[in-house]
């Protein structure tokens, strides 16, 4: 553990809009590799479709103090520039996006493009299961480290979102059954990811977890994230594309419990609006508006405790 904690954590309120998804975008829109011009063109314009979602929902009652967009700098760099300008907090993420450990998306030239952006935060997006893979558990690991020594040092705050998906005699031992599984297991599972990266040196200023049912599971994550004198580390809770009655279980479940600092909901908000446009059931325009909706629905269910 890092020897000094006092400039360790993030305690504002943190409500992320994340649209850093990159091999989901091209399969949403039925592209494939390679790429044309063309086609990333179209993919950053739909970003650009959800940016305008969230700048016009802080017309709507969403804090700017409290608001945050995640966004990858593939089909997205210009968007994350011009947040930057506007002032606004972001999260840029590093990882290989649809792979099963974390590896850096620009190779040995990640840095570069972390200081094009200078953002609010770095984000790393990692599928961790303890009982998993234990080479490629290592491989994440020693990348993750590289990552949360870098961030401290250049005075960037560092964000985990941690996935654990279930192995496969985790996925036997509840008879198939993927809500067992989150009920049941995945919230010690999640526990034990944690604590196995903070002792390997990773310090992470906000846990982005995968939502929780119960207040007790989302007391023993910030146990987690805090234990050992790493006060003010926060932690957030994801979207994972649920139903709207799943997130805003796990929304208000999270909200009661001192140390859940806020949400990162994505595709529940912004892929109906996304597919209607592609189709031609929404203008531009509505697709705008309707994103701008969700996300300041979501905001007022996490601040209505």
């Amino acid at each position: 553990m890092r020897t000094e904690t006092q400039n360790l954590g993030y305690t504002k309120k943190l409500c992320i809009l994340p649209f850093d998804h990159r091999s989901y975008f091209e399969q949403l829109l039925g592209f494939a590799e390679p790429l044309t011009a063309e086609q990333k063109s179209q993919l950053s314009d739909y970003k650009k479709i959800v940016f305008e979602g969230f700048e016009q929902s802080l017309s709507q009652g969403v804090s700017r103090d409290d608001a945050a967009v995640l966004i990858d700098d593939v089909f997205g760099l210009d968007l994350l520039l011009e947040a930057k300008q506007k002032g606004y907090t972001i999260l840029q993420s590093t990882e290989i996006s649809g792979i099963d450990h974390f590896e850096f998306e620009h190779g040995a030239d990640w840095k570069t493009w972390i200081e094009k952006v200078k953002p609010t935060f770095t984000k790393v997006l990692l599928r961790y299961n303890v009982e998993g893979d234990t080479a490629l558990n290592q491989k994440s690991l020693l990348n993750l480290k590289e990552l949360s020594d870098y961030s401290h040092q250049q005075g960037y705050k560092f964000l985990i979102e941690l996935l654990v998906p279930p192995t496969a005699s985790q996925t036997n031992s509840v008879g198939q059954d993927k809500q067992k599984y989150d009920h049941e297991l995945r919230p010690a599972l999640t526990v034990r990811a944690m604590k196995e990266m903070q002792d390997a040196g990773i310090e992470p200023d906000v846990w982005k977890i995968e939502g929780m049912y119960t207040t007790e599971a989302y007391q023993n994550i910030v146990l987690a994230a805090t234990r050992d004198g790493r006060n003010n580390v926060g932690t957030v809770s994801l979207g994972r594309n649920e139903t709207d009655d799943v997130v805003e279980l796990w929304l208000t479940t999270g909200a009661q419990v001192p140390g859940i600092i806020g949400f990162a909901v994505g595709r529940t908000v912004f892929l109906n609006a996304l597919l209607s446009y592609r189709k031609g059931d929404m203008t531009r325009e509505e697709a705008v508006e309707e994103i701008a909706e969700r996300y300041a629905h979501f905001y007022q269910v996490f601040n209505s405790k």
